[in-house]
């Protein structure tokens, strides 16, 4: 439950679409993708509609098509920049852990919290590319049971680096010359296969003490690690219908390794394409995939049509009680933002609370530091 909606709603925004053809069309904006103000006014747009939620996805990946679009900006730079532009949104970018040490994503986020006011999450990212490792060359490409386990370290880096600044630890007593009370500053001495790291961090507890953190439950071994650390768990559900025993399977887990399921929140991907008419959104899509050469194959629940039939379908969902949430994630990024305030508004509830934190807005309660007294 939000103070916004019944249903939690996101939307990802990854360059001009998810769809590879996207940036082919006329309102596309691509020429525009490397400016602030693409992403600005992304954010700006679903912020007045009362979205809940911002994903901004981050890859090393550079493709190899000269068909594709190319190229991306920083996802935590990004986030950085649409903060400021928004009021009550979250904002949540993607880092890959796998080339990332959680030292640095800890830092980043947390100076987002900051600079958001409490606002900020992040999604946790992996890749299996040897081309991305090749970028690095620090070590080649890891089997799926190592990568999730080294994402599970980085989030337990991460976290207990947030955690080694008791929320009082900065005294500033100008008198005493004071600044910060060294005891409440700690070493967090995690030893652990791929990470070891002692800590602290060089920047203070976030405003929301644990921003919140986004895993995508993507096979046995994500979803183990989704129960295990994650604020947010992504799913996706080719059949609406399905999303239902996914959501409860990662509620039991959650339970079983001694987490309050009530204090996770899933989310079910949805692809999206929205027009004024079913039919234009039909001959959209059917030009997207000429431009591309085939169909798209969907990994998840598509929905291609008018606002309308969108705001039945997330009723639906919301009365179904399938997830908690949905990630609008729209296949041309331009064309769907005009009609996010028409698919939002029949389900938004009168906002009660002022200058909420992102946990706040999602009911979720701030976290005791673990190394407090």
């Amino acid at each position: 439950m939000t103070e916004d909606h019944s249903l939690l709603l996101g939307i990802e925004v990854r360059g001009t679409g998810l769809h590879p053809a996207a940036w082919r069309r006329p309102d596309s904006r691509a020429e525009e993708v490397f400016d602030a103000a693409y992403w600005v006014d992304a954010a700006v747009a679903a912020d007045a509609a009362g979205i809940d939620l911002l994903f901004l996805p981050d890859s090393f990946d550079v493709a190899a098509s000269t068909g594709r679009e190319r190229g991306q900006l920083d996802a935590v730079a990004t986030a950085a920049r649409v903060v400021t532009a928004t009021d009550s949104i979250g904002i949540l970018p993607e880092v890959t852990v796998t080339h990332t040490e959680p030292f640095h994503t800890s830092k980043a986020i947390a100076s987002l919290d900051f600079a958001s006011q409490g606002r900020a999450g992040w999604t946790v990212g992996l890749t299996r590319d040897r081309a991305q490792a090749r970028l690095f060359g620090r070590k080649d490409v890891q089997d799926d049971r190592s990568l999730w386990d080294e994402a599970a370290e980085s989030v337990e880096v991460v976290r207990a680096l947030w955690d080694s600044w008791e929320d009082d630890a900065e005294i500033r007593d100008a008198a005493t010359g004071r600044f910060i009370d060294r005891d409440k500053l700690h070493y967090i001495d995690f030893a652990g296969e791929h990470f070891s790291v002692k800590g602290p961090s060089i920047t203070p507890r976030p405003p929301q003490g644990q921003p919140l953190v986004t895993v995508r439950a993507d096979g046995s071994d994500g979803i183990e690690v989704a129960a295990r650390h994650g604020d947010l768990i992504r799913i996706q559900a080719p059949v609406l219908a399905s999303a239902r025993e996914i959501r409860s399977d990662i509620r039991a887990r959650v339970g079983e390794l001694g987490r309050d399921p009530d204090r996770i929140r899933v989310l079910l991907d949805l692809d999206v394409h929205i027009d004024r008419t079913v039919a234009a959104a039909d001959q959209a899509v059917a030009e997207l995939n000429r431009w591309s050469g085939e169909d798209r194959t969907a990994s998840t629940e598509q929905y291609i049509g008018d606002p309308n039939g969108l705001t039945e379908l997330l009723s639906w969902v919301a009365e179904s009680d399938i997830a908690d949430g949905v990630v609008l994630r729209p296949l041309a990024v331009p064309a769907a933002l005009p009609w996010l305030d028409d698919v939002v508004s029949p389900l938004r509830r009168p906002r009660t609370v002022a200058n909420q934190t992102l946990r706040g807005r999602l009911g979720l309660p701030r976290p005791t530091n673990r190394f407090a007294a």
